[in-house]
């Protein structure tokens, strides 16, 4: 099972954050929270281990009225939000690749038809805004 959607852009670092905040957005995704994995590593492990992950933040990504419905269907569905998406930048390859958390990965733990509505739902936005992205798509397993 594929368990993330993906792209890859050939833009610099900070243009690629923004253009995925952006996309994001015009998808009806808020930012609730960033996690710079970069400056976490340096601050805990040392420069050495900040180095060796690069450039990388975690966004947590929201759609208020996707969660409503997740919630309304499975309260548990809490403990899968916010959606993860990730912005890493490959320094050899000198691209960015960002990747979400596959919607579908919540049918695979629910029963819920409504989940799947959801999740589907969610899936369609992620792709739309990867896909804004205009980079190279693929599924990571």
């Amino acid at each position: 099972m594929t368990y993330t959607l993906a792209t890859t852009v050939s833009v610099p670092w900070a243009e690629a954050v923004d253009r995925t905040r952006a996309a994001l957005a015009a998808q009806g995704f808020g930012i609730l929270t960033e996690i710079n994995v970069r400056s976490t590593f340096e601050a805990k492990l040392g420069a050495e281990a900040a180095d060796a992950v690069g450039d990388y933040i975690i966004l947590g990504a929201c759609n208020p009225a996707l969660a409503s419905r997740a919630l309304a269907a499975e309260p548990e569905m809490g403990a899968l939000l916010p959606c993860n998406v990730v912005v890493r930048r490959n320094q050899s390859a000198d691209v960015t690749t960002v990747e979400a958390i596959d919607p579908q990965t919540m049918v695979q733990l629910s029963s819920a038809p409504s989940v799947k509505e959801v999740a589907d739902d969610a899936g369609t936005r992620l792709r739309k805004a990867l896909a804004e992205l205009g980079g190279t798509t693929s599924h990571s397993p």
